[in-house]
């Protein structure tokens, strides 16, 4: 690998550091003022993609990779919530983002993420399948989160979304945790011990 070809890798490895600053807008509707980072959320999601897939006998490696890379290209549009894609083609400014994101990575590189997208986007493998739901997922947890933390309109995101889960782990997975204390996992683990 040449200095150039390295040099471009590093400005995407940078860019898609931009995500740890990019705030999830959705949430601000709720009044949430610090909300989570779309790297937080893809963080998640990534791991939602791998037990899912262990979960559906599915190897998880391409699910990980779209869940991943899903958001990288807010980097560059932001993350705008429902109401706002309304007014403009949103997935065309995505994919547009994206194209140009990977365009001067190395040939190899660039392929496996353009063949990713593309997957992920027609949503006809189990692996696509299983990426979205883990986003879908990830922001019903996050959603139950908030609502335990007291933004009590949060249940307002937790309404329609379950409907569009398809595999029947990030069903399972969802009816568990919508029944659960999801603050109750460290409660057990802060008691003090002799």
């Amino acid at each position: 690998m040449n200095q150039r070809e390295l040099k471009r890798l590093l400005n995407f490895i940078t860019e898609a550091g931009m995500l740890k600053r990019v705030r999830r807008s959705g949430w601000w509707v709720l009044g949430i003022k610090d909300v989570e980072t779309v790297a937080e959320h893809s963080f998640r999601c990534a791991v939602l993609g791998y037990i899912i897939a262990r979960m559906e006998k599915v190897s998880p490696y391409h699910a990980l990779l779209m869940t991943l890379f899903n958001d990288i290209q807010e980097a560059r549009i932001n993350d705008l919530h429902k109401m706002s894609q309304r007014y403009f083609k949103y997935q065309k400014a995505e994919n547009k983002a994206f194209d140009e994101q990977i365009q001067s990575l190395p040939k190899d590189i660039k392929d496996e993420l353009g063949d990713m997208r593309r997957e992920y986007l027609r949503q006809k493998t189990p692996a696509s399948i299983i990426a979205r739901d883990a986003d879908i997922l990830e922001c019903l947890i996050q959603a139950k989160e908030y609502q335990e933390h007291g933004f009590k309109e949060a249940f307002k995101f937790m309404r329609k979304a379950p409907s569009f889960l398809k595999t029947k782990s990030a069903k399972k997975l969802w009816r568990s945790a919508k029944n659960a204390d999801l603050n109750k996992w460290w409660e057990n683990l802060s008691e003090f011990k002799r």
